[in-house]
């Protein structure tokens, strides 16, 4: 009963907390200068000639990649589509490197060594667009070199691509987006890298061969967010150089992720794994739902909640100071697994059948 009622005061926490980020994000500033983008007309033109602050609208269908690299930008979309170039119109700097994407949010960066090379842009906001077509991008909407940015109410469907990154970006907020990825892709639907203070919630991704991955970033918040139909739900991956921690995981749903997926970037296969803390730090993970993760492939690990050393990185570092509180697991292959490595990592009032060891539920 102990464990119900924490699971359900932190659920209902957790709508709220989500519905006031989507609120707060979605306000508008009322001195702004207004533009309107109509169909087949030029984002980027319009994004040139913007002042700092000022909103673009974009209506209709749009096949370009798009950079924005001022200060308070917001790109709204109604109704809006952008579609991919064809490889030659895709010249942005982030296309360039990277392949073709459908938007950059890039501050002072060299993006041939992925380095901040000067100041973040700022407070630039992007939503209400759905993105198709991309192949062969790393990500359709980049969030590089950046500071305050959101990224909110955007739908991402079908790209031979992962959908958001947050790269050595602080505050970002992920919101209320919808990442149905591809069989063929081997990146997450969103990928927090090098970033700290990142918001990620009310999200729902599907297809994609990780739901959401955070490698060497500290502090944040994912909530609310639901994720199926991939290999592996919520990874945050530990290496001795890329720490990874103090993030509150909570009221999540994380279910069927049972795909078998190869990772490139680690070598390895994964499949059946729901929220997995690898070697990471401070984290907890509080009143999440958690069913059906079990693996269809080879894995080094699977389970609905897995606190153990990261075994994509030849399981060097030891998870530590974790705690997974009040979450509802069931139907997975175990739902929660320790490896007993680290130290003062906790599990208390999980509702769940089986862990590994044997006297992790309640």
């Amino acid at each position: 009963m102990r464990g119900v009622i924490l699971l359900l005061v932190v659920m209902a926490a957790t709508v709220v907390l989500a519905s006031g980020v989507a609120l707060a994000v979605g306000g508008g500033s009322g001195g702004a200068q207004s533009s309107v983008v109509g169909p087949g007309e030029s984002i980027q033109k319009a994004v040139n000639a913007a002042h700092p602050g000022d909103t673009i609208v974009v209506r209709g269908v749009h096949r370009e990649d798009v950079i924005i690299r001022k200060d308070g930008i917001k790109l709204r979309g109604e109704d809006a589509v952008i579609q991919a170039p064809t490889t030659a119109k895709a010249d942005s700097p982030c296309s360039k490197a990277f392949g073709p994407q459908a938007i950059c949010v890039l501050g002072d960066a060299n993006l041939k060594t992925a380095t901040l090379t000067g100041q973040r842009v700022r407070d630039v906001s992007i939503s209400g667009f759905t993105i198709l077509g991309f192949k062969g991008a790393a990500f359709v909407i980049d969030v590089f070199g950046a500071r305050n940015t959101t990224v909110v109410g955007n739908r991402a469907i079908g790209n031979v691509a992962g959908g958001i990154i947050a790269f050595r970006s602080v505050n970002t907020t992920v919101a209320k987006n919808h990442v149905i990825g591809s069989p063929e892709t081997d990146a997450p639907g969103i990928d927090v890298f090098f970033s700290s203070r990142t918001t990620v919630v009310g999200n729902n991704i599907s297809g994609s061969a990780w739901g959401i991955a955070v490698i060497d970033a500290h502090r944040g918040f994912f909530a609310g967010n639901t994720i199926h139909n991939t290999c592996g739900g919520m990874f945050f991956e530990a290496a001795p150089s890329q720490p990874v921690g103090e993030f509150e995981v909570k009221g999540n749903t994380v279910e069927n992720n049972t795909r078998s997926c190869r990772a490139a970037r680690f070598g390895a296969n994964f499949s059946g794994i729901g929220i997995a803390v690898l070697g990471a730090r401070g984290m907890e993970v509080t009143g999440n739902q958690i069913s059906g993760n079990v693996p269809s492939g080879p894995t080094p690990v699977s389970g609905g909640v897995i606190v153990s050393t990261n075994p994509f990185f030849g399981g060097s570092v030891k998870p530590r100071n974790n705690s997974v509180t009040g979450n509802l697991l069931g139907h997975n292959k175990p739902d929660i697994f320790w490896d007993e490595s680290g130290s003062a990592n906790r599990f208390v009032g999980n509702l769940c059948n089986t862990s590994v060891p044997s006297s992790l539920c309640n």
